[in-house]
């Protein structure tokens, strides 16, 4: 490995070697061929270090599978005047680089510096963030037919699909779309290397797997042969009989077959570290003017041996760790670790307890479900829509499902869990990790979505647990829900202190109860927050009772009246403001005749850049001390009754 480059202080030490003479594209034509293996090396050397020595960790072992041909699309394209589209996005780094932004690196994912994914105020370069799966060919497909109608027939664009992307649906209706354009200017590199987070599940990747050992039919005719002529008899007239029938073993076999019968042309298995080789495949496909597969095995992590023989997830995207080992540094104990250990126990009591997965079994907590009940837990691929109606057919079988998604995934398949979960009132738990602000990935993976779109979603009852302890008790009552979906939602991130209830008020948690000024209604993990800001007001002399409702969908029929006792309330949430459950208050309020003023507390209704949580709740105004200025402000703009006490 080369010398640190990273000097971990949002910059990058001077680039080593060919690598600091690459501002774009045209620099990297003039790099003499006998170079481009150095130049490879280089970037692998600074992959690691930048992701090692980030604050915000990042997505190694994608980047280091696609650093030749990344090299080669930027040799044979003219990007930007080609467009080039990542799918996923987090396999851009190099591009990244190899679009002058290699100094930058040191600022990887953290406020200000380089996002994670294709980001359009970067650079030209980059034309869509694309960090949710199998977009890119969509895109692709609208914008070639852009450049079709406008006469830019000489533009080319390339979308490279990989990390498991192709196991989403929508990438198929693409290709269907675009297997119907026989003049359209479209490459596809499909980058096979086995995996989205850890091994790719399903069908098409079985039928990959084989094509990445199969490099052509004459190789199963020879060791076909080599076998049967050892049977006596029966051999020699087998393999005749075989070799006569070559033409369909090549449809067996060779990769072709599986997008010819699309109407695409293909190109490969080609070797993706074979720079070289790569090249003369992309300028083949380029001279077809139409549609056309290029077809790329690669390695994940390839070139770094701790990526390259780390079983779960090739380093698809570690925490800080020592370049040197490959060692990552210890992290503290999550959100995650509790709904892993619990949901383990559930399933020891419950064998109706089944598991979905879209790709992710170890980021969402499900990998010890897997190796304690292996016939009990599905991986569907990349494709949460089929994931939830997946869920509808077992519960419809009489099992309880428990699909494990990202919060920002569910956004993909809110259809299915209206209308194919919801609308026949089916027992399915969906548990969403990365609830609320996740900032070090943007804003698309922000989960500050869910509390709003899920409030329209009939008899679905959602639970925010405010910590480990609660997470556990309301997962436990979620999978008892026989009668229609549940949702337990929680963030990114070390998990909170338990903070033991005061009383009760109907089923929810009290867990301040105080004089009637002020009533706080503590979403989840802001109970803790909420606690602290009532500390900060009783030194301004404001009384505050802080109510952690625990399910806040549906509200619990004690709020309203609790509400009616106290002369302000305040919703502090994780959610956008918009339609969560700050909205919800107010018309429960509304609704019960409550004439009490209600202040919502939550995520701009905006798509945020990436910064650390801590940094954006603080922007935010959701810090204990944010929270108990503005309300202190909003009780001295009510009436004289409300104004701060003085003898307390």
């Amino acid at each position: 490995m080369a010398a640190r480059a990273n000097r971990g202080d949002g910059s990058v030490g001077e680039r080593p070697g060919l690598l600091k003479t690459i501002e774009g594209p045209g620099d990297l034509k003039e790099v003499e061929v006998a170079d481009l293996p150095r130049l490879a090396e280089e970037i692998r050397d600074l992959l690691i270090n930048s992701v090692a020595e980030s604050k915000a960790g990042g997505h190694l072992g994608p980047n280091l599978g696609v650093v030749e041909l990344t090299i080669a699309l930027h040799r044979v394209f003219d990007s930007p005047h080609d467009k080039v589209l990542w799918d996923t996005g987090h396999q851009a780094y190099v591009h990244k680089m190899l679009t002058g932004r290699a100094d930058a690196f040191g600022s990887l994912r953290q406020e200000g510096g380089l996002s994670g994914y294709p980001s359009q105020e970067e650079s030209e370069h980059d034309l869509i963030e694309n960090s949710h799966a199998s977009t890119a060919l969509s895109y692709a497909d609208g914008l070639a037919k852009a450049f079709r109608l406008r006469g830019e027939a000489e533009r080319t664009v390339v979308a490279v699909i990989g990390d498991g992307a192709l196991t989403g649906g929508m990438a198929w209706e693409a290709l269907n779309n675009i297997a119907a354009e026989r003049d359209l200017p479209l490459i596809i590199v499909v980058n096979d290397n086995g995996r989205s987070y850890s091994p790719t599940i399903g069908g098409l990747a079985r039928h990959l797997a084989s094509l990445r050992m199969t490099q052509g039919y004459e190789h199963a005719l020879e060791f076909v042969k080599d076998s049967l002529a050892k049977v006596p008899v029966l051999g020699s007239p087998f393999y005749e009989t075989l070799h006569g029938v070559k033409k369909g073993l090549k449809d067996i076999l060779a990769p072709q077959a599986m997008f010819e019968d699309l109407g695409l042309k293909y190109v490969g298995p080609i070797d993706g570290h074979d720079e070289q080789g790569v090249e003369t495949a992309l300028r083949k496909a380029r001279g077809f003017r139409g549609p056309v597969i290029v077809h790329v095995i690669t390695h994940k992590g390839h070139g770094y041996s701790p990526a390259e023989n780390h079983d779960e997830d090739c380093f698809h995207a570690p925490q800080p760790f020592d370049p040197a080992t490959g060692e990552e540094r210890p992290r503290a104990r999550g959100w995650t670790d509790v709904f892993s250990e619990e949901i383990v126990r559930i399933g020891g009591e419950r064998p109706d307890i089944v598991a979905i997965t879209a790709a992710m079994l170890h980021p969402v907590g499900l990998a010890a479900f897997a190796e304690a009940y292996p016939d009990r837990i599905h991986d569907v691929g990349i494709a949460e829509q089929h994931a939830l109606t997946s869920a509808a057919g077992l519960a419809l079988g009489g099992l309880h499902p428990v699909v494990a998604v990202y919060s920002t995934f569910l956004n993909r398949a809110f259809d299915q869990l209206l209308l194919d979960v919801a609308l026949h009132r089916l027992p399915v738990t969906v548990v969403l990790d990365r609830a609320g602000v996740t900032g070090d990935d943007g804003p698309s993976h922000n989960g500050m979505w869910d509390m709003s779109i899920l409030q329209v979603v009939p008899g679905l009852r959602l639970a925010a647990p405010r910590d480990g302890a609660r997470l556990r008790e309301l997962l436990a009552e979620a999978v008892e829900v026989s009668d229609g979906p549940t949702v337990v939602r929680y963030p990114k991130g070390p998990v909170a202190a338990d903070i033991e209830a005061v009383g009760k008020l109907g089923e929810m948690d009290v867990l301040r109860a105080a004089d009637p000024d002020v009533l706080l209604v503590a979403v989840g993990c802001m109970a803790e927050t909420c606690m602290e800001a009532a500390r900060l007001l009783d030194a301004q002399g404001i009384s505050a009772t802080v109510v952690d409702p625990r399910w806040v969908m549906p509200l619990d029929d004690a709020l309203p009246l609790a509400a009616a006792a106290h002369k302000l309330v305040a919703v502090v949430e994780d959610n956008g403001r918009v339609g969560a459950v700050g909205d919800t208050v107010a018309r429960a309020l509304r609704d019960a005749d409550v004439d009490v003023p209600v202040r919502t507390f939550g995520v701009p209704q905006t798509f945020l850049a990436h910064a650390k949580r801590a940094k954006i709740l603080t922007e935010a105004g959701l810090t204990a001390q944010g929270l108990a200025r503005e309300i202190t402000e909003a009780v001295a703009k009510r009436s004289p009754v409300l104004t701060p006490h003085t003898t307390r």
